[in-house]
């Protein structure tokens, strides 16, 4: 069945189905002759060729005949509606799409929404007229994404124009649609093409860079500054630095791509360095060192020969001349002042 009678088959469809030809039911006997036992297989084999040819000439009779209902009543249809006769999409040219289109958007201005019939008209302007998104589609066949899925964007925005076209402004179809179609499709590309979300100002800040990028480099036969870029886009320099970082967000690298040839480093995984716990101490080490500074000369050597040296309790105290209690009570005091110190909210 035609895409375009999907929604716009009238209610007479059903009686010019109910006209056409019954599909006989073929009749299949209750059992097979009596055979040799030594030919049954043979014979069980044969049935099951018949009972499969007839099951495949039913199908193709039911085709066949659901074929016919939907050309009459597509048949139907047009002359109802008064048009003229359509032929297929594929042998229609340019000018004959755009005298039909022409028809077809005047007789759609009489019809009713909701209605099989403007439905059915609808339908056959969108087919009508997808050459012009194949042609619009083509614009971006290098871009990464399937054409498959450009045209199908692309399609939408045909929609979009056949719905807000007026035939009384005077302006043709096609020029009506194009932009329509093209910015459905840069639409597309804007909101999905980018690896990482970023404003819609700095989209169009990279595209105004590029574009000033090239006609730069041409004329100064090198890689244009940042001065230079803004000086010619009428800009700041954080302005065009942050539009040259946006840039970097268009695509991303998988971590576990492969080096080129010619690179002698491994995949970009290797190369991302390790995370150092040491870092976590240094909030504290900073704040430690004014209240380390408070402290007397004895006690600020205690915490170095323990932490520092790293030598014992023991040790400690036939260095200083003290028992190994007396170093361990003042170890202790001091500690706990270290760490009321660090706990005090400022």
């Amino acid at each position: 069945m035609s895409p375009r009678l999907d929604n716009g088959i009238p209610d007479s469809a059903d009686a010019l189905a109910r006209q056409a030809p019954a599909v006989p039911e073929q009749h299949r006997p209750d059992r097979l002759p009596d055979r040799p036992a030594t030919h049954d297989s043979l014979a069980q084999s044969a049935a099951q060729d018949s009972l499969s040819t007839q099951d495949a000439g039913d199908a193709e009779n039911a085709e066949n005949a659901e074929s016919m209902v939907a050309e009459e009543a597509e048949a139907a249809l047009i002359d109802q509606l008064q048009l003229p006769e359509i032929p297929p999409y594929d042998e229609v040219g340019p000018l004959d799409a755009r005298a039909l289109s022409k028809t077809l958007f005047a007789r759609l201005e009489t019809l009713e929404e909701g209605t099989h019939e403007f439905a059915y008209v609808r339908n056959t302007l969108v087919e009508l007229n997808l050459a012009l998104v194949k042609f619009a589609a083509s614009r971006f066949r290098s871009r990464s994404e399937p054409m498959e899925d450009i045209v199908q964007v692309g399609t939408i925005g045909l929609i979009k124009a056949i719905d807000r076209f007026e035939l009384s402004r005077g302006v043709e179809f096609p020029t009506f649609a194009m932009p329509t179609i093209v910015g459905e499709i840069k639409r597309f590309f804007r909101d999905t093409s980018w690896s990482v979300r970023v404003p819609r100002r700095l989209q169009e800040l990279r595209l105004d860079l590029a574009k000033a990028g090239d006609e730069l480099a041409q004329r100064l036969d090198r890689a244009p500054t940042v001065e230079e870029l803004a000086k010619r886009l009428n800009l700041s320099t954080e302005e065009v630095v942050e539009g040259m970082a946006a840039s970097n967000a268009y695509t991303a690298s998988s971590l576990d791509a492969q080096p080129e040839e010619d690179d002698t480093e491994g995949a970009l995984a290797d190369r991302i360095g390790y995370e150092d716990h040491g870092l976590e101490g240094i909030e504290y080490v900073e704040s430690l060192k004014p209240l380390i500074a408070e402290l007397p000369a004895r006690d600020r050597r205690i915490l170095s020969l323990r932490f520092v040296a790293n030598m014992t309790q023991s040790e400690i105290g036939e260095e200083l001349g003290i028992s190994q209690m007396h170093v361990s009570r003042l170890l202790s005091r001091t500690l706990s002042k270290l760490r009321k110190g660090l706990m005090v909210e400022e």
